[in-house]
């Protein structure tokens, strides 16, 4: 049977600092790395190997999922990095430490900005320190100013669709190593979560989520690997 494993990225710098990071290039702290490793030891541990690994353009996910893939003694496994995966662009927020926004603008308003499932933060202005558009991994992508929720789904879905079902249909073991937000909308399909729901949905840095499915891809069960 079909297994799919998602794996949040471990904590990043910015985590640490409390900054909106969306498609910001930000490391793992040594936290980061060592929970990423205990991902990969509890996978070896548990005999829940993945087959095939896909992951995101950004350095704290592309780590996340080396680490755990040499702690768990798998790191010559297939993988395929692609933006689609990347975090949620948080516009003209990124950079900014979330308490001193919220202190700025009010709590309710950056909760919207946050965790509405279809309102998006500020736009960023072009040209700006955080601005990707010349990013060398992102040539001849239209990069993003700003996404909600809905958006990143609506980028997410289609990726899954189209490169990671085909494995799963094959009966591979697949492991997704990716954020917040890109394995949100993942959880929101697989579970069938509504909108309303889903933004509520806490995913855990370092902790492997691990989805059973049937032949035709239909859940038969959702856990954390640590709890079984």
């Amino acid at each position: 049977m079909p297994r799919l494993i998602l794996l949040r990225h471990g904590q990043s710098q910015w985590n640490l600092e409390n900054r909106f990071t969306g498609w910001w290039d930000v490391d793992v702290t040594e936290k980061g790395e060592a929970e990423a490793r205990a991902a990969g030891a509890l996978l070896k541990d548990k005999g829940v190997l993945p087959d095939v690994a896909f992951t995101s353009l950004q350095t704290r996910a592309i780590k996340t999922l080396h680490f755990a893939l040499e702690a768990a003694g798998i790191l010559w496994i297939p993988e395929t990095k692609d933006w689609r995966l990347n975090e949620r662009h948080y516009g003209g927020l990124t950079g900014l430490d979330k308490a001193e926004t919220a202190a700025k603008h009010g709590d309710d308003q950056v909760k919207i900005w946050r965790r509405s499932f279809d309102i998006p933060p500020p736009v960023m202005d072009k040209g700006t320190e955080f601005d990707l558009s010349g990013d060398p991994r992102y040539a001849g992508i239209d990069v993003p100013m700003t996404e909600s929720l809905k958006d990143t789904i609506a980028r997410v879905l289609p990726y899954y669709e189209g490169s990671i079902v085909p494995h799963l249909h094959a009966g591979s073991t697949v492991l997704v190593a990716a954020h917040g937000n890109s394995l949100r909308a993942l959880e929101k399909h697989l579970s069938g979560i509504s909108d309303e729901e889903i933004t509520g949905l806490e995913i855990p840095t370092g902790q492997p989520i691990v989805y059973e499915l049937d032949a035709d891809l239909k859940v038969l069960d959702r856990y954390y690997l640590s709890e079984r």
